[in-house]
């Protein structure tokens, strides 16, 4: 088929739940992407962040077909390899404890939710605290948990539960915890948000808020983790330890899993019966995370993560001064950044895909620039050639 053919296909099978761009992507290797006309591209926002280290890297090519070759899929009543191995890492990598998988990060903060309440059950409390302009999920529960309203247009009655508080302000938080209240979560990088980064003092403030209150501290990393910041975990910048963090994205290397790691003093919370999930931790999605993490490590990820961000932020804030009219503030940690801007961004994000790149908006006016942890100076120097020249044109 072609182009065009594929496209009326998916338009005449599949629910219209997604703004799509009528192109066809059929091959991808590193931070490029080549569509079905054989257009390439420069994939500086891949998947949400999902091929985090890459399209096909090697680690997780290799580390999926030797699984393929023996077992696809093993109960959860039963026990493999894959899963119990990832399981030791993420504990032993983060904040020790115990994993649960799924297969996607709102189904990963779903568990977080259902564990609160499980601990709070036999208190009464039930209620979750957020921040306004968080993002946590699609499900009902997730999507309440959301301080986004255009999230939760047209599915009401919502799940009771739910309180929603400014980002970076202690004395709200404060103020809205109350008897009833079992948990906090938070994204120490708003993603959909728009690249809103915590400050390390708010954040350690609000881990002791969770210590006198007894309150789980959730959080969600989602966006951030794996890398993404410069460190494996983002929690690692601000010197706290949380009680629960949520994975996804990055973490399968383009796989489907979401993970949520329980620390110690939780993990008899959630007992047999409680919660499940059919696929959750199947041995391909498992191989291709320990894949994953054997890049970040083998191939010095991390490191490259540091170096490259530090390159494209620099370069960044030369625009924002080149174009002030235009560019009002960089935000940024690692390769997680945003650009926001003083008029409404889609244009630009139209003009770089018709050049060769591929960004994202999100808030109507905020530039998220997300390349995988693999990317080199070279391509970083494509991207920017791109985007001046469509900052130019405005």
């Amino acid at each position: 088929m072609n182009t065009q053919e594929i496209i009326n296909l998916a338009n005449s099978y599949i629910l219209n739940t997604y703004t799509r761009i009528p192109v066809v992507f059929v091959k991808g290797k590193g931070a490029s992407i080549l569509d079905s006309d054989d257009n390439k591209y420069l994939d500086f926002f891949p998947g949400w962040a999902v091929s985090g280290i890459g399209h096909c890297h090697k680690r997780v090519v290799k580390a999926v077909t030797k699984q393929l070759k023996d077992i696809i899929h093993v109960s959860n009543n039963y026990y493999s390899q894959p899963q119990a191995e990832l399981a030791e890492r993420l504990s032993k990598e983060s904040i020790g404890g115990k994993v649960f998988f799924s297969n996607s990060g709102a189904e990963a903060n779903e568990g977080a939710i259902k564990l609160a309440r499980a601990y709070g059950s036999d208190t009464g409390r039930y209620k979750i605290i957020s921040m306004e302009k968080s993002f946590h999920g699609r499900t009902l529960a997730t999507l309440t948990a959301t301080g986004q309203e255009k999230v939760k247009k047209g599915f009401a009655p919502l799940p009771e539960g739910f309180a929603h508080v400014p980002f970076n302000n202690i004395a709200a938080l404060k103020e809205a915890v109350d008897a009833e209240t079992v948990a906090i979560i938070l994204e120490p990088i708003q993603g959909e948000g728009g690249i809103n980064i915590a400050t390390v003092d708010y954040v350690k403030q609000v881990r002791r808020l969770c210590d006198a209150k007894d309150l789980l501290l959730i959080f969600d990393e989602v966006q951030t983790g794996m890398g993404r910041t410069g460190k494996l975990f983002c929690y690692e910048h601000y010197n706290i330890t949380p009680d629960v963090i949520t994975l996804a994205k990055s973490l399968g290397g383009g796989f489907p899993i979401g993970a949520m790691i329980v620390s110690e003093k939780f993990v008899d919370v959630l007992k047999p019966g409680m919660h499940a999930s059919t696929f959750g931790g199947s041995p391909i999605v498992c191989a291709a995370s320990n894949g994953v993490l054997d890049a970040i490590y083998k191939d010095r990820l991390l490191s490259n993560a540091n170096k490259m961000g530090n390159y494209l932020g620099k370069h960044l804030k030369r625009l924002k001064r080149k174009f002030p009219d235009i560019i009002n503030e960089i935000r940024q940690m690692g390769l997680m950044i945003g650009v926001e801007l003083n008029i409404e961004g889609a244009e630009i994000v139209n003009k770089c895909f018709d050049k060769g790149l591929l960004i994202n908006c999100t808030q109507t006016n905020v530039l998220r620039i997300m390349p995988p942890l693999t990317v080199k100076k070279g391509e970083i120097n494509k991207a920017l050639k791109i985007l001046t020249e469509v900052l130019s044109e405005l």
